[in-house]
Formats: C-alpha cells, sequence, structure tokens
C-alpha cells in the first residue's frame, strides 16, 4: 500500500485537507460575520430601542423626539431599560450576521461564475441577496425582540424570549404569527443590503486604487492584500450605512408596525405592507410617519454599519481570510 508522500500531489490526501479547508473557511465566514453584528449592535442598542418606541408611536413617549425619549426611558424604566430586547437581539443578530456576511461572499463568487457579472453591480446584486437570505432565516427572532422592546415597564405582556415565543404561537396563528411583517423587510431588505454591500465595496476599491498608501495597508494575515486602515474603514461603512438607510427607511417604519401586530390599538389598519404604508402616510405623513425617527436612525445606523464593517474586516484577518 502506498504511503500518503508516495501518492503524489494529486492524491486523495490532499485534496481531502483542501476540502477541510474549504470547510473550515466556511466556519471562519460564519463566526467572522456573527461577531461583527454582535458589536454592531450591541454599540447602539439604546438607539435602536428608542427607534422601535418612536416608529410604533408607544402612547408613553409618542409626544417627545429622540433625544427626549433618550433622557425619559432611564428616568421611567432605569438604564436598563434602555437595553430591553437586547438579549433576543443577540440571540438574533449572531446568525444574522454571520449567514449575511457569509452569504455575500458566497453570493458574489455564484453570480460572477454563473452569470458572468463582476464589479460594482454583483456587489449590489449580492449585497441584496445575502440581505434577504438572512432576514428569511432569522425573522421570528426579530419579531421577538420588536415585541420585548416595545413593552414599557409596568405593562409586560410578555416575560421573557421562551414566553414571548409561546404567546406569538399560540394566540397569532401558530408559526406564520412569526412571519408577520416579512414582506416589508424582505422589500426593504434588498435596498438596504444592497446599497450597503455596495457603496462599502465601491469605497473600497476606489480608495485602495486611488490612495493605497494614504488609505490602505498590508493585511496583517496576509501582507500581498491590501485593506483599509481602521479609520478608513470606519468612515466607509458609515457613509455606507447613511444611505442605504435612506434609500429604505419607509418600509422599516411599515414593518415595525406589522410586527407589532395585536400590541398596537389600531391593528386592524396595518394588515398588509400597502394597507400600512397609505395608513401611516394618511395619519401621520411623511415626516412623522414615514421617516419619523429617521434622525436617530442615522445616529443608530452611522456607527453601527462602521462598526459591523470594521469589526468584519478585522476577524477577517485574525481567522486568516485573506
Amino acid at each position: 500500500m502506498a504511503s500518503p508522500a508516495a501518492a503524489g500531489p494529486g492524491a486523495a490526501l490532499p485534496t481531502g485537507a483542501g476540502a477541510a479547508r474549504r470547510d473550515f473557511y466556511w466556519l471562519r465566514s460564519f463566526i467572522a460575520g456573527g461577531v461583527a453584528g454582535c458589536c454592531a449592535k450591541t454599540t447602539t442598542a439604546p438607539l435602536d430601542r428608542v427607534k422601535i418606541l418612536l416608529q410604533a408611536h408607544n402612547h408613553h413617549y409618542k409626544h417627545l423626539g429622540v433625544f427626549s425619549t433618550l433622557c425619559a426611558v432611564p428616568k421611567k424604566e432605569g438604564y436598563l431599560g434602555l437595553y430591553k430586547g437586547n438579549g433576543a437581539m443577540m440571540i438574533r443578530i449572531f446568525p444574522y450576521g454571520a449567514i449575511q456576511f457569509m452569504a455575500f461572499d458566497q453570493y458574489k463568487k455564484v453570480i460572477k461564475k454563473h452569470l458572468g457579472i463582476s464589479g460594482h453591480v454583483h456587489r449590489l446584486m449580492a449585497g441584496s441577496m445575502a440581505g434577504i437570505t438572512a432576514v428569511i432565516c432569522t425573522y421570528p427572532l426579530d419579531m421577538v425582540r420588536v415585541r420585548l422592546a416595545f413593552q414599557v415597564k409596568g405593562e409586560h405582556k410578555y416575560m421573557g424570549i421562551i414566553h414571548a415565543f409561546k404567546m406569538i404561537y399560540t394566540k397569532e396563528g401558530g408559526f406564520s404569527g412569526f412571519y408577520r411583517g416579512l414582506m416589508p423587510t424582505v422589500v426593504g431588505m434588498a435596498p438596504y443590503a444592497g446599497f450597503s454591500f455596495f457603496t462599502f465595496g465601491t469605497l473600497k476599491s476606489i480608495g485602495l486604487a486611488q490612495a493605497p498608501n494614504l488609505l490602505g495597508r498590508p493585511s496583517l494575515d496576509n501582507p500581498d492584500v491590501l485593506v483599509l486602515k481602521t479609520h478608513v474603514n470606519l468612515l466607509c461603512g458609515g457613509i455606507a450605512g447613511a444611505i442605504a438607510q435612506t434609500i429604505s427607511y419607509p418600509l422599516d417604519v411599515t414593518r415595525r408596525r406589522m410586527q407589532l401586530g395585536a400590541v398596537l390599538p389600531d391593528s386592524d389598519k396595518c394588515l398588509t405592507m400597502v394597507q400600512t404604508l397609505k395608513y401611516v402616510y394618511q395619519q401621520h405623513g411623511i415626516r412623522r410617519g414615514l421617516y419619523r425617527g429617521l434622525s436617530l436612525n442615522y445616529i443608530r445606523c452611522i456607527p453601527s454599519q462602521a462598526v459591523a464593517f470594521t469589526t468584519y474586516e478585522l476577524m477577517k484577518q485574525f481567522l486568516h481570510l485573506n
């Protein structure tokens, strides 16, 4: 029987080792995306809680603005009130971030290989598809997180994550109750994730091409690969988040109201995406309805996306993905 050394470079052992490395690459990519998502969302959790309260016009805070609500929540619910629903958020965001970043890399390869599309367009397409994939896979967790975040101290309908899952399942139509508001989420996620990845990737490629010495540095895991400096990563990620949120925000408002469902007194008027959009526009207009809380979303989204992209780029180097 021939030894592995005598089998030559084309033998089964190197092939198997290559397959193992490819499988491990998927795992490392998954972990990198999950850590990036968790870091980003933890950074902006208080702003995310306030955004949900304002978007759905919670009766305790509907008369307040962004910064007034940030001050009012700790007074009424304590400082931990700013992190209400964050436990469910972390359970959701790790697989969400992991799936999104990993799927983006895979979709880019598939689109380039099978459709022959490359450059800026394939970033936009891959980003949209990755965002939709991650949303569908983790939507029930997002539903529970929103319900928990909308509650105000002293008026708890749900006692925790598991209780919320049970209540939604038994009271709102079983498994389908966890996917209420999925359509506006998917419709909104396509441009949001697409333009987010597109903008960051485009800025990154232009920056490294035009000013490699000023904006770039050698990767820690592969000196032959040039990556953006950390502060440039943060800037590009922030710009990407601002552009993506501006485009998709009305659909985000629609999604939140549909997710809250029976919790809102006007839930019968927010059963479909189109119906909800019309209702919010007719009752509150564009600035106070469809774009209510947008100033907060800029404050929340810009650092969130900046941290997400920067952490992912650093994790790629730490886990030898370059």
